[in-house]
This record gives C-alpha cells, structure tokens and sequence, in this order.
C-alpha cells in the first residue's frame, strides 16, 4: 500500500494507546531485554495517556488492572495481523468490542462533529477500552490490517501501527532499528 495512510485523528489517537497499553502492559521482551509490567500498573497506565498527549490522569488501581487485563487482548489483535491471521484478528476483536459495549457516537468539538466510540460510561477504562477497540477494529476494517505490526528486531515483541507513507516499517522504535543495523554492521566486518 502507498500513500498516506488515512486514519483520522481519534482513530489514530485510539490507535496510539492501544500500542502504549500493549507495550506498557504486557510482559515479553523489550529492546533486546525482558520486559515485566511495572508493579504500578495505575502509574502505567496514567504514563500512556501522558504518551499519547493527555494531561496526566488520575488512575484507579481497579481501573489498571481491568486495562492490563484488555491489553493482553489487545496484543492478540496485533500478533495475529501482524502474521497474516486476520481471522483470529477480527474474532479477538469483536469480542472486545462486545466486552466493552464500545458504540459509536457524534462529540461536538471546535471544528465540528467527532465520530467517537464509549463504552457505557465515559469512564476511564470503558471511554479507552472502547476506544481501543473501535480502533482496532477500524484498522481490520478498512483494509490497514497490515499497518498493525510487531517490532521484527530479535528479543523484542512490541507492537506499533505504521502510518509511513510506504507501510514498509518493521520496528517498534529507531533504537530497535539501529540495535539491528549494528548488528548487520558487525556481522559484515567479521566476514
């Protein structure tokens, strides 16, 4: 696929927390290193809005554990696009969006009308949760499943969404590509 990739803003917002709940929530391996969650999942959680752009929330422990608990879920929507199992994808899913009563909705903001997925309360777990998953479901959707990915550099299983003009992107982030690059560099000098 070329071009520029076209979620718009909320989905890309939901989008960008879906790969910071997944990341920061999910135990695996992390830049060549393993990673565990964080024993303060509330401060995890509050970090990942942060990330995204959000004013530094206030997080519920219960609230933390409930978005650890859909971020594994989450991780199975990106593992199974990432390897072509867009079945399992969507399964995963729709079973996401039945959990988190997502539904759609018209906000007004300043330059017009918003379409925004809610849970049944724009709590903070429901509101993101929803979110989430309408985002997720968005990118299956509309034929950006592949946009979906898993960090390819070794000992290192993050997730991320490629919104490069190209859908050519195979790392989580730049330090992952370097540490790969050195990598290929050093093998070659040895050879």
């Amino acid at each position: 696929m070329t071009g520029q990739v076209s979620f718009d803003s909320h989905a890309r917002n939901v989008l960008a927390a879906s790969v910071e709940y997944v990341n920061r929530l999910t135990p695996g391996e992390s830049g060549g290193a393993a990673y565990a969650v964080p024993d303060d999942k509330a401060q995890a959680v509050a970090d990942a809005l942060v990330a995204i752009g959000y004013p530094q929330p206030s997080v519920r422990s219960e609230d933390a554990r409930r978005l650890a608990m859909l971020a594994g879920r989450m991780r199975i929507v990106f593992e199974a696009a990432h390897s072509g199992d867009l079945d399992r994808a969507a399964d995963e899913v729709n079973s996401l969006l039945l959990d988190t009563n997502a539904r759609p909705q018209l906000d007004r903001r300043n330059d017009g009308w918003s379409l925004h997925f809610h849970g049944p309360d724009d709590g903070l777990v429901n509101g993101w949760a929803a979110g989430c998953a309408a985002g997720l479901a968005l990118a299956l959707g509309t034929g950006l499943a592949g946009r979906l990915g898993v960090c390819a550099a070794p000992h290192c299983d993050r997730v991320f969404v490629d919104v490069s003009r190209n859908g050519q992107r195979r790392f989580c982030s730049p330090q992952c590509q370097s540490r790969v690059k050195a990598a290929a560099h050093r093998a070659r000098q040895t050879t």
